[in-house]
């Protein structure tokens, strides 16, 4: 009876496996995008560009750059500890 019931729940349980595959594939692609310190160093670079084009002052400078930069710590800290 295992055999004839995974047939028959085949065109239920089939789709749901993919949905579950697809979103575990997101969530991974999610997650390594977010621990790429290349993505805060390319931040940095455009807060510094924002800084010499006056779009930003010195005080809003200095917060977004040590909010980045310790973002980058704790990257690299969860990496070593990985």
């Amino acid at each position: 009876m295992g055999m004839l019931s995974t047939l028959l729940m085949l065109p239920v349980a089939g789709p749901a496996a993919g949905i579950a595959w697809i979103a575990r594939k997101i969530g991974e692609h999610a997650a390594s995008e977010l621990d790429d310190p290349n993505r805060i160093q390319a931040a940095l670079l455009a807060l510094e560009k924002r800084l010499e084009a006056g779009e930003i002052g010195e005080e809003a400078f200095e917060a977004e750059e040590a909010a980045l930069l310790g973002e980058l710590a704790e990257m690299r800290a969860r990496r070593a500890g990985a």
